[in-house]
């Protein structure tokens, strides 16, 4: 199973997630949300950052559905999806992950027509990696 390579700015973003919490890096001094985390806020240049729960929410920015030749240990989970999910808290954060049909499911459990630009989703941490599922209308 794929793992995250963290470092120290993004360490935080992981231990969260692996708790079931969705965070992002907050700047303390101009409040402006930030992602991928990093030192130094890109609006004010402050050093002072929180991490900041937000809902989860948000909508499908672009997606791709990667079709084989893959890296072998996906080759056989083809065709899955792979989804950029605009934060509805910050629209200039984008996530990437799966959308899957429900929590828990593999990566291939939604199938390609069902993916629409826009079309709303929340997220699910039951590993520890972001994947999404559609809202409930």
């Amino acid at each position: 199973m794929l793992r995250p390579v963290t470092d120290p700015d993004g360490a935080p973003f992981w231990e969260y997630a692996a708790r079931g919490e969705l965070r992002v890096q907050g700047c303390v001094e101009c409040g402006e949300l930030r992602f991928p985390p990093r030192p130094c806020c890109p609006h004010c240049q402050s050093f002072e950052a929180e991490w900041r729960l937000v809902s989860g929410g948000g909508r499908v920015w672009s997606y791709v559905v990667p079709h084989p030749p893959l890296l072998p240990d996906y080759a056989e989970l083809a065709p899955y999806n792979v989804v950029v999910v605009e934060l509805d808290e910050a629209p200039r954060i984008r996530l990437v992950g799966n959308l899957v049909a429900e929590p828990g499911a593999a990566i291939d459990s939604m199938p390609a027509e069902r993916l629409r630009i826009g079309a709303r989703v929340r997220v699910v941490l039951g590993d520890g990696l972001p994947a999404w599922v559609l809202e409930r209308a």
